[in-house]
């Protein structure tokens, strides 16, 4: 995602201390909790599994790919279901917002100081009133839980 140019809509949801938002395009519903079958050997960042109406979605801990603790009862995260490429793919975050409306006279670029596993994530930043909106960057939150695939000559 660039700087904005226009003003959009993004769906907001909290992860720790830290608010954040993404395209409203993007998001295809928000659910409360659901119950999730843990994948053996998968990467941390993902949680596991959960059957959304017969469809079967990878559940994704926003917290893990952020570099945040663990929250004290994973049992109650909310889903934030995104269209992607590859289909529907869920972001576990600890409580759902609103929809808001950023003007992009309000957007800010990260700084550079910002470092550790959320620089890739973060796309920028809205300076609202009495806060910041961070603006995750649904793709590459997506994609740091699906390690590339690395093929053994021998079984290729």
């Amino acid at each position: 995602m660039n700087r904005p140019t226009d003003a959009h809509h993004l769906c907001t949801f909290t992860v720790g201390p830290y608010w954040f938002g993404v395209t409203v395009d993007r998001v295809q519903e928000v659910i409360r909790h659901q119950p999730i079958t843990r994948v053996p050997l998968s990467s941390p960042v993902v949680r596991g599994l959960m059957n959304l109406r017969g469809q079967i979605i990878m559940a994704i801990d926003l917290r893990r790919c952020l570099g945040l603790p663990d929250a004290g009862a994973p049992s109650q995260a909310m889903n934030v279901i995104l269209r992607g490429d590859q289909g529907p793919t869920s972001l576990l975050v600890d409580s759902i917002g609103d929809v808001r409306q950023v003007d992009p006279e309000q957007f800010e670029l990260p700084p550079d100081t910002l470092r550790g596993p959320a620089r890739a994530l973060i796309v920028g930043a809205y300076k609202l009133a009495n806060k910041l909106l961070i603006v995750l960057d649904a793709d590459r939150a997506i994609a740091s839980a699906v390690p590339e695939r690395k093929f053994d000559e021998r079984t290729s």
